[in-house]
């Protein structure tokens, strides 16, 4: 089970911007955790969606509790698998 559910909406506007939410419930762990894993969220952002990420699109990432002690390399790599599987 991967550490996030990805949700993708295309906006049918004209702007092309690639528009990133994140969010981690109270039910994943405390304050300190939830940030981590946004923290980690945000930099996976960064790196996958300008390569990976569907233009004109809202992404939402929302946090799993599988997600707090995977690999980092691993949470990438299941981010541009799933961007891959949306774009199909």
């Amino acid at each position: 089970m991967p550490g996030f559910v990805l949700l993708v909406r295309e906006r049918n506007d004209a702007d092309p911007a690639i528009r990133v939410g994140i969010t981690v419930s109270k039910k994943v762990g405390n304050a300190v955790i939830r940030n981590r894993m946004k923290r980690r969220f945000r930099a996976l952002v960064s790196e996958v969606m300008p390569i990976a990420g569907i233009a004109g699109a809202d992404h939402v990432l929302i946090g799993r509790n599988s997600g707090i002690e995977r690999d980092y390399d691993a949470l990438k790599a299941e981010l541009a698998k799933a961007l891959a599987k949306v774009k199909r």
